[in-house]
């Protein structure tokens, strides 16, 4: 099994060199709050506050996003206004793609896009 949530979280702020309590006050939360998220004792924060913790350790907020499970509200809004993007996604997930399959994908949206 994978690190947990606040394993992942404990490590990405550990080699920035960062106190549970240095990250907290950044973050605007209660160190208390950091050290439950990280000791699994509370589950992964918002997705609004993951991506505001990922600003201040420096770090591309996807992979603490995807191991919460948790979708950024910008995204849901964005996905959730178009029907064309909904069918989109629904057609991807039943094609089970892989994390590799989603970076060619991406890859190739880029590539059209610039046509």
């Amino acid at each position: 099994m994978g690190k947990s949530f606040g394993a992942l979280l404990r490590a990405m702020r550990r080699s920035k060199g960062m106190s549970q309590r240095e990250l907290a006050g950044r973050v605007g939360v209660d160190f208390s709050y950091i050290s439950k998220v990280e000791n699994d004792r509370l589950a992964a924060p918002s997705a609004d506050t993951i991506q505001r913790i990922c600003r201040e350790l420096e770090v591309s907020p996807d992979e603490l996003l995807a191991h919460s499970g948790k979708v950024p509200s910008n995204l849901k809004d964005m996905v959730s206004g178009s029907a064309a993007a909904l069918n989109f996604l629904r057609e991807a997930h039943s094609m089970a793609l892989t994390d590799d399959d989603w970076a060619k994908l991406s890859g190739r949206l880029k590539r059209l896009r610039k046509e």
